[in-house]
């Protein structure tokens, strides 16, 4: 029965009640000076200046020649060596020309103010230095747009850097597959920058999709990242918003730490399968929601440690080995209204105590009557069990965690209590799942789905409708 159930919850028609959105914190206003590097002059700590004259591309001297607030217009063709911008321009690809680098370091370098570039194609030719973060557009400035470029073998893909309101949108950034991630960069990278807009880029072999470090009041949306360590590498900045991004097949979906009122809302975390792998981690973060967002087909699911005053709403947390995993670090955190559906365990607690709560949410594994018909069981959900408290603290009991002695030890000690372990309970455990609402479903793959892959879908979508089926019967 648990593999049926595990099988129907990977393409189960679920809807979780539409739940408004908390409003987005007010961004603080930035003091933004005119312009950070000077025309001509070498930029402070490292970074990369002017190329040399035989490093430089041919388009430099219409560069050089334009006037601030121009808008340049590039043909179609080839251009090989490095771009330096210090002046407020706008420079446009007609017909996507290519940006061949120079293989010395960034390819495009921004060192002014409200300069915008669109409809490039970017080859960083794997050339420069991570230590001066070579990247395909470097960016040290404030206002800056990079829009619809698609940039490929370089060591970063698009760097922030000091570069407040830079509006990153509609790129695609695409890293060497097979390549270790200490030998490149992240796809999108920002730090020590705030107000920053990162929005539907598409990201893959990268080693981060995103990192983002001491940034704050930005704004990631409607992105896909796949095929990396981390979708989201994250630290040390607080009061940001994530909606709407697919965060797939790494090490992590996203992995968070040192942060502050973050908002994570119609989000998919998939596919994040490994060693530790997790779909949303969160490491000793304050004032956190997370709502309406798909957790489907990972090692674990949500994993907090050290979390504090967290709120986890109307999520689905669906197929994966382990639903949660807590530490007893963690307090004054609440679950409510998420449906947990088809996972192999719904919780691993590290530690004897936790105060984490849960309330009115639905557990697929969860079969005790509702005698009354007020939609919530007649019991409370024990989510912990002996075998469980084992898998928290011992690694090596995961080996035996689908074998008949797990099962058999967690009824045995249901019935016959020999540990002490901490109560950790669903009070109002619901009968059925919620409707969908605002979560959203399973993307479409990218490549093209196999006959055999079709029909697996169609018998998975008819177990799935059959569960529920005889669920409403009962």
């Amino acid at each position: 029965m648990r593999r049926v159930t595990f099988l129907a919850g990977l393409a189960t028609v679920l809807s979780l009640a539409a739940v408004p959105l908390a409003a987005p914190q007010d961004a603080r206003p930035v003091q933004v000076p005119a312009s950070i590097v000077a025309q001509g002059e070498e930029p402070a700590g490292g970074l990369e200046g002017r190329p040399r004259p035989e490093e430089s591309s041919p388009l430099q001297r219409r560069i050089d020649t334009a006037q601030p607030g121009d808008r340049v217009e590039v043909a179609a063709g080839t251009y090989t060596g490095d771009l330096y911008i210090d002046k407020p321009i706008h420079l446009v690809g007609i017909g996507r020309p290519l940006l061949v680098g120079s293989g010395q370091g960034s390819v495009v370098r921004i060192r002014a103010d409200d300069v915008t570039i669109e409809g490039f194609d970017i080859d960083g030719l794997l050339g420069g230095n991570l230590a001066r973060d070579s990247s395909g557009v470097h960016i040290f400035a404030h206002r800056v747009v990079v829009r619809d470029c698609h940039i490929v073998r370089a060591l970063f893909g698009v760097y922030l850097r000091e570069a407040n309101e830079a509006l990153v949108e509609e790129n695609t950034i695409t890293g060497i597959e097979g390549m270790a991630p200490g030998e490149q960069g992240s796809g999108i990278h920002v730090w020590n920058t705030v107000q920053f807009t990162l929005r539907n880029n598409t990201i893959r072999y990268s080693r981060d999709g995103f990192y983002i470090q001491s940034s704050h009041w930005g704004l990631v949306t409607g992105n896909r990242v796949s095929d990396i360590r981390y979708g989201l590498h994250y630290m040390y900045s607080d009061d940001n918003r994530f909606e709407d991004n697919i965060f797939e097949r790494g090490a992590a979906g996203a992995a968070l730490m040192y942060s502050r009122r973050l908002v994570f809302a119609r989000n998919r975390f998939l596919h994040n399968r490994g060693f530790a792998s997790v779909g949303l981690l969160l490491k000793d973060c304050e004032d956190v929601l997370a709502v309406d967002n798909l957790v489907a087909d990972n090692e674990r699911g949500f994993f907090i440690d050290g979390a504090i005053r967290h709120v986890f709403r109307h999520n689905l947390v669906s197929t994966s080995d382990v639903a949660l995993v807590v530490y007893d670090s963690s307090h004054d955190n609440r679950f409510e209204g998420n449906a947990f559906i088809g996972n192999l365990a719904p919780l691993r607690l590290v530690g004897r105590r936790t105060d984490t709560e849960f309330d009115g949410n639905y557990w697929s594994e969860f079969d005790e009557p509702d005698l009354d018909g007020d939609g919530v069981r007649d019991q409370p959900y024990r989510l912990s069990n002996v075998f469980d408290h084992l898998r928290g603290n011992l690694t090596a009991a995961d080996l035996f965690a689908q074998g008949l002695g797990a099962s058999v030890l967690a009824k045995a000690e249901h019935a016959f209590p020999v540990l002490r372990l901490a109560e950790v309970m669903d009070t109002r455990p619901l009968t059925y799942a919620p409707a969908r609402g605002d979560i959203p479903t399973m993307p479409l793959v990218a490549q093209g789905a196999t006959r055999a892959g079709l029909a697996l879908s169609a018998l998975a979508v008819c177990l799935g409708l059959m569960t529920l089926a005889s669920g409403r019967r009962r």
